[in-house]
């Protein structure tokens, strides 16, 4: 499934947060990590005058010199996994995405909107970048500069929302192996609710619009009871499904709060690559405002 972690760090508490997650799953699967700092050139560049390049690249080791101390550290605390250090010159989220992109099997574990630390770059700015240019999975956590251990980061379910389309169900396959290796329920998550315009009108309108609310309600259960049978009959034992009447992003993120250690695994809309400019408005709204970690795996 997974050959490699790479998690970019910037110094700061808040971007550990992702640590006790991928060491476990790193665990888990029995893969390597890899511990990945940066030195911004350009947050570099922008203290030292254009005519002292000396200075310049004294700044740049000294930071290397840092980051590569910082790692040493925290590959010390990471037992039972394997584990490498490396800095890098460069803008972040390029270095990030190249350095995953040598390898597809890699998957990106991070934080976002963090902003404090040694070197000040890991903000969701940076996360959303590596997300539109990469073509490799994310693990994404919402920063907090308060630390976890191994004993809380614990996946026990892994909600996964889906639309009806083939792009939503793309993520599926990637679910079934990380729930058969955790040992986690699947939880299949749908919203529906009638447009905006079909939900005005008169009294009659309104009736008409309680029988279309029904019968989409029922394909939407009748669409989740048939992909949990699918699930169930490729291995997986605790497969469940709920449909919720509500906008899609805010359902999800109601949900997945109300179920403590769950994992939410989406897939991505639209181009992927570096040419992507918009992520899908469900995906970006989740990304933004949910508490739990979230698996994002682009569409084929």
């Amino acid at each position: 499934m997974y050959t490699k972690i790479l998690i970019p760090l910037d110094g700061s508490t808040a971007s550990e947060r992702v640590l006790p997650f991928a060491h476990a799953i790193a665990a888990t699967l029995r893969i390597p990590i890899e511990l990945l700092e940066i030195v911004d050139s350009s947050a570099v560049a922008q203290k030292v005058p254009a005519n002292n390049p000396r200075q310049l690249d004294a700044l740049m080791a000294e930071g290397e010199w840092i980051g590569r101390e910082h790692l040493n550290e925290i590959a010390k605390e990471l037992a039972n996994v394997k584990v490498t250090c490396t800095v890098e010159r460069g803008k972040v989220a390029d270095v990030i995405i190249e350095r995953a992109g040598e390898d597809k099997g890699t998957l990106i574990a991070m934080v976002t909107h963090g902003r404090s630390g040694i070197s000040r770059w890991m903000s969701g700015s940076v996360a959303e970048t590596v997300l539109r240019g990469s073509t490799n999975p994310l693990f994404l956590v919402r920063a907090d500069e308060t630390s976890l251990g191994d004993s809380e980061a614990v996946i026990k379910s892994i909600i996964v929302p889906l639309d009806g389309s083939m792009l939503g169900e793309s993520v599926l396959p990637t679910v079934v192996e990380i729930a058969k290796t955790l040992d986690a329920e699947v939880v299949l998550c749908r919203a529906y609710e009638l447009s905006t315009g079909e939900a005005d009108g008169c009294a009659d309108e309104r009736v008409e619009d309680d029988e279309k609310l029904r019968r989409l309600k029922g394909e939407v259960q009748r669409y989740l009871a048939a992909k949990t049978k699918a699930l169930k009959e490729a291995g997986l034992k605790k497969v469940t499904w709920v449909a919720r009447r509500g906008s899609g992003a805010e359902e999800i993120i109601r949900y997945a709060r109300a179920h403590r250690d769950a994992l939410v695994a989406m897939c991505t809309h639209g181009r992927t690559g570096v040419r992507r400019r918009v992520l899908g408005s469900v995906t970006e709204k989740v990304l933004r405002h949910s508490d739990d970690p979230v698996l994002i795996v682009h569409a084929a």
